[in-house]
């Protein structure tokens, strides 16, 4: 796994880079990359890598060629079936001077151009020149595993792993978007591919980028693809679970590639000890696994996780986390996000991986995905229910269901039918429409921009994120089944935007840790979006045909228990008794209104009920996390300018210079 970045002034007359940019490009995503670092430099490209060794720890040292060197190639990422896919590029006659994947990637490149990427089963980010055509390519992997962002200025292109390089160049304005707030504070996250930076976009998952000096196109290679509405599918559960089974143990057994140690996350829920099951199946070696818990019973499963992790007689490693750390990591969570977050739980999944790396570890598996790809989250189930409650809106008994999905909201617990009613009731007719199943959730996290300031409520013009709904879903959505529009929903805009990213990439890579996702095998995706809707939400069972699958092979009692919603404290930690400066400082009457984006007397009122306690609304609790958050990015990214790195910050670096040969 690694990091990339590049600048390319496509205009004319021809302009040299600046070689101290691109140094300083990848100086600031070494994290990424802390073993090696390389760098392709042409007449006006630029093209560099920082390297986590994983595959051929001596031989893929990147930039790398393929064997005529027309093509040269950056590459974050892994190619799982690199070896399968180097065996059939040999027979064609294709050679090959490496062990690594990076150098199959560039060779398939070079054989099948862009339809390469329909034989990729990965996780990746790449960046290939084409020296011959003066031609740079972008990708990225289906669902947005592995982050790639990019922006044009003066007739440049500038790419990075992360954000913070893109700013690493002075000339770049860094200006926080008002409508890609307006976007996190409805749905949880900006749509692509936008950013919550003005002008600063990312590939979109599935999709390629073609730039030379006659234009810029993006294409698109994959899509999310669901049944149509009527999905009484005439297939056979049982032979269904015995295609699963192959198919995710195959997924598990290609990720198990690697030079390196490969661990696993054990959460103690159903995901992960499936992937641990396989993992253990397919390596029977001693596995290590890693598991967060909190101090704060409410969102602690460490009983689960010790339970699965002596089923499965697996070296474990429990780390316990305190409100008080996650307040104290929070800004570096921020930092590596580099977006405003609603709910504090990235920050112990950053700390986890922190105590991954300090045991030497550089690759650990998780379970990722399963929730979308087998409906598994309440989401689900919220929907179903609503439109089951729809069909008779008077009913006194039909709401009542809607009080078990969430027992640890205190607005739910115990609530009376009328306040059921008042919550889970918006637009419960509007059963037509296709976002049906999220129009509650981004109704309630709207609330948030309550907090905005005249002037950001100004600057955005009356502009409703709902009008970049219209444009981003695809147009089919409307031909799928109930269900399958809300795993779309879920997964295109929740998975591939907030938790793959803010979750999962970035709080992993921050302490040089890849995560690997076998749920997301485009397979397996591919696979559940043919199920019927009962193989994956049987009535309100959610994963019904993974729990068939794993009888017997994993603890009873994770099998049976409920779906538990990771979460981690906030109020605890942001105003607890230990209440961090930084929380004052960003959330002072003086530095609000020197930001200028949210309210100072509103947030004040927040504040206040904050710190009252002890059970403050989840809505208020999301609140004050965009805000400390937003607070954060403003002053990690807009305030700050570029660094200057010394020469030496760059491990082993190696520059490749571009000739006519």
């Amino acid at each position: 796994m690694c990091g990339i970045a590049g600048i390319f002034n496509f205009s004319s007359p021809v302009k040299p880079i600046r070689e101290g940019n691109l140094k300083n490009m990848l100086s600031s995503i070494r994290h990424r990359g802390p073993d090696e670092s390389g760098m392709y430099v042409g007449n006006n490209i630029g093209i560099g890598n920082v390297r986590l060794s994983i595959i051929d720890l001596a031989g893929g040292q990147q930039p790398l060629s393929d064997c005529s060197g027309r093509y040269w190639i950056v590459y974050n990422g892994e190619l799982f079936n690199y070896i399968e896919i180097k065996k059939n590029l040999e027979k064609k006659g294709v050679q090959f001077h490496t062990n690594s994947d990076t150098e199959v990637v560039v060779a398939a490149y070079a054989k099948y151009g862009a339809k390469c990427l329909d034989k990729f089963n990965g996780q990746f980010a790449i960046a290939i020149w084409d020296k011959k055509k003066q031609e740079l390519f972008l990708a990225r992997d289906r669902v947005g595993i592995r982050p790639l962002f990019y922006t044009k200025h003066k007739g440049s292109l500038y790419f990075c792993s992360e954000i913070k390089g893109i700013f690493e160049n002075p000339e770049i304005p860094r200006v926080i978007s008002p409508k890609g707030l307006s976007q996190v504070f409805t749905f949880w996250a900006v749509i692509s591919p936008n950013t919550p930076f003005r002008d600063i976009f990312e590939v979109p998952p599935g999709s390629y980028i073609l730039v030379d000096r006659k234009g810029f196109k993006i294409n698109k290679y994959w899509a999310w693809s669901f049944l149509q509405k009527d999905n009484s599918s005439k297939q056979n559960l049982e032979e269904s679970v015995e295609e699963l089974r192959e198919l995710f143990s195959d997924a598990v057994k290609i990720r198990l590639r690697a030079d390196v140690q490969v661990a696993a996350y054990l959460s103690g829920g159903l995901d992960s000890s499936i992937t641990t099951s396989f993992i253990q199946s397919a390596n029977p070696d001693i596995l290590n696994t890693f598991s967060i818990g909190f101090k704060d019973k409410a969102f602690d499963e460490t009983g689960y996780q010790l339970e699965a992790s002596k089923y499965f007689n697996t070296r474990h490693f429990a780390y316990p986390v305190s409100d008080e750390e996650i307040a104290e990591s929070f800004v570096e969570t921020i930092r590596h996000t580099e977006s405003p977050i609603l709910r504090t739980s990235p920050t112990p999944m950053y700390l986890l991986s922190k105590k991954v790396r300090e045991n030497n570890i550089k690759v650990v598996i998780t379970g990722e995905g399963a929730d979308e790809m087998f409906a598994g989250y309440n989401i689900f189930k919220e929907a179903k229910i609503r439109r089951f409650w729809a069909r008779e809106p008077k009913s006194a008994i039909r709401p009542l269901l809607l009080s078990k999905l969430y027992p640890y909201l205190p607005q739910v617990r115990g609530a009376k039918l009328i306040n059921l009613k008042f919550f889970f009731g918006y637009k419960l007719s509007e059963t037509g429409n296709p976002y049906y199943s999220h129009l509650l959730r981004w109704h309630n996290t709207s609330r948030i921009r309550n907090y905005f300031s005249g002037e950001t409520q100004n600057g955005l013009s009356g502009y409703d994120p709902m009008d970049e709904i219209d444009h981003f879903v695809d147009p089919a959505i409307k031909n799928w089944g109930n269900l399958e529009k809300s795993q779309y929903l879920e997964s295109s805009i929740f998975m591939s935007s907030y938790l793959l990213s803010s979750q999962g990439d970035r709080m992993a890579m921050a302490n040089s840790v890849e995560g690997r996702y076998p749920f997301l095998d485009h397979r397996i995706i591919e696979l559940a979006s043919r199920l019927p809707d009962d193989f994956k939400l049987n009535g309100l069972n959610e994963k019904f045909i993974l729990k068939k699958m794993m009888g017997g092979k994993i603890p009873g009692s994770i099998l049976k228990r409920s779906k538990q919603a990771y979460r981690a404290p906030i109020a605890s930690s942001f105003f607890g008794n230990k209440k961090p400066e930084y929380v004052k400082e960003v959330l002072s009457n003086k530095e609000l209104t020197s930001t200028g984006i949210f309210d100072p007397y509103r947030v004040g009122k927040l504040i206040e009920r904050m710190e009252k306690g002890p059970n403050q609304s989840e809505m208020d609790n999301m609140a004050i996390t965009g805000i400390i958050s937003t607070q954060l990015l403003h002053g990690l990214f807009v305030n700050n300018k570029p660094k200057v790195y010394p020469p030496s910050y760059l491990p082993n670096l190696r520059i490749v210079r571009e000739t006519n040969t």
